[in-house]
């Protein structure tokens, strides 16, 4: 037997819907904050006044919170000259209903449980917001903005939720700022080597910069053949191996020492950025192990390197012409879920800018770009190395060492970055410059070789934290490793 046709039942929905609140939580809460100050200790790690729902309530919880925090008593005595006087609940003065919140107080125990469902709260008209934005955005989307655009927009302000529980900026004030230098100079005293930012492994650099700092855009430029990704990928493996996770209070893990990294591979594919990782590492050529040239030992080499490369946190994105808002749509999404400590983009030049005003423009769009990138750095509180390559213009010239002038499309690149390095070898020009063999100046060449030979200069050209100057390392192009150069002090006596 046929069933009977269905009727379709249109379900009404409210033509208004109240955003999720409980006024009665956050009066509760703000009552015994009022009777026992020490009810604000328990929930002022994570509720901040813009996570109350009624504007009155985020006023009283931002006094009260100020005079906690300079050990002063808050209660309905004496906030309430700092609360609007003029302002009514219902038949309520602001004294009046301070009263009432105080006479109406919950215990202190429960004071978290109604923090938590504050907080909650506030995070889901958040994503209701971002939500709405999303819908509105879609049936009436302006031209200049693709359904791409929209994602990365959302998967942002998504990020931003989940890590902070705001979607919104705004000020901080300065005493938040201050504890924040305070804990960063007690963490670099505490540190191993005294370092105040991320070591790169490389002692020189690091005594130079105080290590990668956090939200610090840091150009590294140079001319092809100087060795620019071998410095970055060094860094980069440095930091990746000496990665020791520390538990935090919340369950999840912060970097003790070294880190998680990044590495966007625009150039280069992954496997041969291993293989430059795995010379390095093992000191056999890249060239021999490309073509397989290598003996049974260096293969157990190799085996053994790699296994050990299995356990540290590198992680390699190889798409080419990846764009800022991809890039940086990615980035969010590792330091979700694997953490992330610093980010290395081999390199600039082979991005590609979003809108399309700065596809128009190539300026414009390293501007974009590079305006982004520091803003990345800014968002995620991770230090960004970034190469760039330098214009012709260092060719010309009779001393090769760059100077910032020298960046291509230096205006922005300069302008945006907290630091600037430049990489050097003396000796790539010298080589290039071999005369006829056998002659006087080929024997001028040959010294000028021998005192250049396995030498690199790292110049730090600009530095918002710290000194500029130069930095003399070791450089072995066979592995394309760098390395710091034996101190005097450490070197044997030598006598004349």
């Amino acid at each position: 037997m046929a069933e009977p046709a269905r009727k379709l039942v249109a379900v009404e929905t409210p033509l208004y819907r109240e955003a999720p609140n409980n006024i009665e939580a956050e009066q509760a809460l703000l009552g015994a904050i009022l009777v026992n100050n020490e009810a604000f200790y328990r929930v002022s790690d994570f509720l901040k006044p813009i996570h109350f729902h009624e504007p009155l309530h985020r006023k009283i919880y931002e006094v009260a919170a100020d005079f906690v925090r300079m050990g002063k008593t808050a209660n309905p005595v004496t906030i309430k000259t700092f609360l609007p006087a003029d302002d009514k609940v219902g038949d309520l003065t602001v004294a009046h209903y301070l009263a009432r919140l105080a006479a109406e107080a919950v215990t202190v125990i429960n004071a978290e449980d109604y923090g938590r469902a504050i907080y909650d709260l506030a995070t889901r008209r958040a994503l209701i917001a971002i939500g709405e934005d999303v819908v509105n955005i879609s049936y009436d989307a302006p031209a200049d903005i693709t359904p791409q655009n929209l994602i990365e927009d959302a998967e942002r302000r998504l990020y931003e939720i989940a890590e902070q529980g705001r979607y919104d900026g705004g000020f901080e004030s300065f005493t938040d700022s201050v504890k924040t230098a305070i804990d960063m100079a007690n963490a670099a005293f505490m540190r191993e080597g005294h370092l105040s930012g991320v070591a790169c492994g490389i002692r020189d650099l690091d005594s130079r910069m105080g290590g990668l700092q956090p939200s610090d855009l840091i150009i590294v430029a140079g001319r092809p053949g100087m060795g620019k990704t071998s410095l970055a990928t060094n860094m980069a493996f440095n930091i990746a191996a000496a990665y020791e996770p520390a538990p935090q209070a919340d369950g999840s893990f912060k970097a003790k020492n070294g880190g998680v990294v990044g590495f966007f591979s625009l150039e280069m594919s992954s496997e041969q950025l291993a293989t430059r990782i795995l010379s390095e590492q093992t000191e056999i050529s890249s060239s021999k192990i490309r073509r397989g040239e290598i003996t049974e030992a260096d293969f157990e080499k190799l085996v053994a390197c790699s296994q050990m490369m299995h356990k540290i946190p590198l992680y390699i994105d190889q798409t080419g012409g990846i764009s800022i808002a991809q890039l940086s749509a990615r980035a969010r999404r590792l330091k979700r879920q694997r953490g992330l400590d610093v980010i290395v983009i081999d390199y600039i030049q082979l991005m590609t800018g979003s809108s399309k005003r700065a596809n128009e423009n190539r300026v414009q769009e390293i501007t974009e770009i590079t305006t982004g990138l520091k803003a990345l750095a800014k968002e995620l509180n991770t230090p960004i190395i970034a190469l760039s390559q330098l214009s012709r213009q260092v060719e010309s010239r009779e001393d090769k060492r760059p100077q910032l002038s020298d960046l291509r499309e230096s205006g922005s690149i300069e302008q945006d970055a907290d630091v600037v390095m430049f990489v050097f070898r003396e000796e790539y020009y010298i080589k290039n410059r071999e005369p006829k063999p056998g002659t006087e100046d080929h024997l001028k060449w040959e010294r000028d070789m021998d005192e250049a030979r396995g030498k690199a200069e790292v110049i730090v050209a600009k530095q918002r934290h710290g000194p500029t100057g130069t930095v003399q390392l070791g450089f072995q192009a066979e592995y394309t490793r760098f390395f710091d150069l034996a101190e005097d002090s450490h070197l044997p006596e030598r006598f004349e």
